[in-house]
């Protein structure tokens, strides 16, 4: 048997549940930018939320000492230095006044992604189902389904100001629910959320017992003097939700993969469990850094933060003058927009592509009601971004 590549090599049967995985949405856009970029073209990708501005220089530089001492370079504790937990709950504490035990309501992560979807193997079963929004974070949805279990989508709508509707959530689905999962400031529409809205998350929660799980990636990455709470500050969120969170938007970290879950004590000590099972724990000189982003300078976020605003108020400007509508985000990284009625949102994206080398992301890769809309991100340097503008203002 021959293998795809050409090699010879023998081809295995792969699981089910991997002859079922979609292709990763970013992975395949890089493909796509990959393969026209070696065509010869200058793409310009406003596709992932990868911050372009650096690290700050404090954060590197405590990194470059703890990276040079021996003991780091061992195996880190399972569950994340003391003085890491003990950071995230004292900036949790200055950040949105909520009060976390370090020992048992605080888990680090290797970035919040592996997070999200470990924590589908602690609660989901193979005919449970997860409530999942829909556009939303792609990871949501496939982290239930290598679990066993089935997303069901809740449709974010702009009538609704993009927030599920609770109430319409079939009772049959309600049933077999064990997770709820939300996100605001949200990835990929970047609608907020009301103190109202997450009440009535809580209420429900307890109606339906069912386990919250909030993403709050984007809450330090916010525009025109709005401030992004934790769902964690509402009475009794703690008693059915977790939060998670990381320094990759924060503090420009990405690529440093560490974050940290944090909430209801007997959710925390679920993940932990599995972690320690499939995972050793974050470097422990990233572990340093982080601690020291977390305790250290916060005075230069709101500067950060105005760059991106700019650059958003001046790609609003450029879909409005060639007719597409975007609401004006006033958090995340991205501007959430409307596809010509003439395409769908795969076929608008590779027009751009194809037509004027600027890659978008299609909004139906987060999911069915994304259909109809696109994603810029802002996180693209100045340059770069005004030669995708130009490009666009062509868009014939």
């Amino acid at each position: 048997m021959v293998a795809a590549d050409g090699s010879g090599a023998r081809v295995f049967r792969a699981a089910n549940r991997i002859a079922n995985l979609p292709p990763y949405l970013f992975a395949e856009a890089d493909r796509r930018i990959a393969a026209k970029r070696a065509a010869g073209f200058d793409v310009v990708s406003l596709g992932i939320g990868d911050p372009d501005l650096p690290t700050p220089d404090y954060i590197v530089g405590e990194l470059k000492r703890t990276a040079e001492i021996p003991a780091n370079h061992r195996y880190p504790d399972y569950y994340g230095l003391p003085e890491l937990r003990k950071a995230v709950a004292s900036w949790y504490q200055k950040r949105f006044g909520v009060e976390l035990h370090p020992d048992n309501e605080v888990v680090p992560l290797i970035g919040s992604k592996e997070g999200i979807f470990n924590i589908a193997l602690a609660y989901i079963d193979p005919g449970d189902v997860a409530l999942v929004p829909d556009p939303g974070y792609p990871v949501y949805s496939i982290g239930t389904m290598l679990a066993g279990g089935t997303a069901h989508y809740m449709p974010l709508l702009e009538e609704n100001d993009f927030l599920p509707d609770l109430d319409a959530i079939p009772a049959s689905v309600l049933e077999k629910a064990r997770v709820l999962w939300i996100n605001y400031p949200n990835n990929p529409t970047s609608a907020i959320a009301p103190m109202e809205f997450f009440e009535k998350v809580i209420a429900f929660a307890n109606q339906h017992n069912l386990l919250v799980c909030h993403d709050n990636a984007y809450s330090d990455v916010c525009y025109d003097g709005y401030v992004a709470p934790s769902f964690l500050q509402l009475p009794g969120a703690k008693e059915v939700g977790v939060e998670f969170h990381s320094l990759s938007k924060t503090y420009n970290m990405t690529g440093w993969r560490i974050g940290m879950m944090v909430g209801n004590g007997s959710a925390v000590s679920a993940l932990g469990r599995v972690k320690t099972n499939v995972d050793s724990g974050i470097f422990q000189a990233v572990q340093y850094a982080g601690i020291t982003a977390l305790t250290g300078d916060q005075s230069w976020l709101p500067d950060r933060n105005l760059i991106y605003q700019r650059r958003r108020d001046y790609v609003l400007s450029v879909l409005r003058e060639i007719g597409i509508h975007a609401p004006t985000p006033r958090a995340s990284l991205y501007i959430w927009a409307r596809v010509p009625k003439q395409y769908t949102s795969l076929e608008f994206s590779l027009k751009l592509l194809d037509e004027l080398a600027v890659w978008v992301t299609p909004g139906v890769g987060f999911g069915p009601s994304g259909e109809g809309w696109f994603r810029i991100s802002v996180t693209t340097p100045d340059d770069r971004l005004d030669e995708a503008m130009q490009r666009l203002k062509s868009l014939k």
